[in-house]
């Protein structure tokens, strides 16, 4: 996958701090200058930053391991949902549930009830039920789905999470840090690095800049299954082999 460059970051306005009043000390290292009372980013060291985090979210799609990207601010939600379904990674772009990780168990519960409901409609169990009940139900499963529906297939805790925005986001990056769940995210002026592993210094409001940057994850996440995909195609090959050995004898 080809690098990003300081070009791609500059053209996405990625450097566009927040006014210097605004800022947290802890982002010093990242910031280059100040023009008019508004911080600039050091994109140098967000091509750093950008490339390191990329190549750990590789390793761990290839792991077979699964990220999830948390992004409920408005400019942030479409390029967020869009990037992250084509790489079939779990998202969370409505509202984020307090204990969606720390009290996973009841996460999974909400979604094999959204199952069930599901499997009712199949199997034609909804047609039984008065029209009252399969409303009932019909608005329940609306409900969980519009908060849940994008992480049904996340079976178990993530091995990531990615954060647009970690003050926005900071109940997700708590509950992450209880857990010992390695966060990336894209970190501006206004926020603490300290929260985050893998800190991205970039504008994490203009859209140009949260699509440059996500687009580079998911990409690098799309190179990690695809290599995984390679591998294990040549694992089942070598596993072929000798039953075909076996025949020809």
């Amino acid at each position: 996958m080809a690098k990003i460059t300081f070009e791609d970051l500059l053209n996405a306005g990625v450097h566009f701090g927040h006014l210097k009043r605004k800022w947290n000390p802890n982002m010093a290292p990242y910031i280059f200058d100040e023009k008019k009372g508004i911080h600039v980013i050091d994109l140098n060291k967000s091509i750093v930053k950008i490339e390191e985090a990329a190549s750990a979210l590789k390793q761990i799609a290839k792991s077979g391991k699964k990220v999830l990207f948390v992004a409920t601010k408005k400019q942030a939600k479409e390029i967020v949902e869009n990037l992250v379904k084509e790489v079939n990674m779990p998202y969370v772009t409505e509202r984020w549930t307090g204990g969606m990780l720390t009290n996973f168990g009841t996460t999974r519960k909400t979604i094999r009830k959204m199952h069930s409901i599901d499997k009712m409609n199949q199997d034609g169990t909804m047609d039984t039920l008065s029209k009252r009940e399969q409303l009932m139900l019909s608005r329940q499963k609306g409900k969980m789905e519009k908060v849940l529906g994008s992480i049904a297939d996340m079976t178990r805790l993530p091995a990531a999470l990615f954060v647009v925005d970690i003050r926005k986001e900071h109940i997700a990056v708590k509950e992450a840090k209880k857990l010992g769940i390695p966060i990336f995210a894209m970190v501006d002026t206004n926020s603490d690095p300290r929260e985050v592993d893998f800190v991205i210094p970039a504008n994490d409001d203009a859209t140009k800049s949260i699509s440059t940057i996500v687009g580079h994850m998911t990409e690098s996440i799309k190179e990690g299954l695809s290599e995984r995909k390679t591998a294990k195609s040549k694992v089942d090959t070598k596993s072929e082999e000798p039953a075909a050995v076996e025949e020809a004898k």
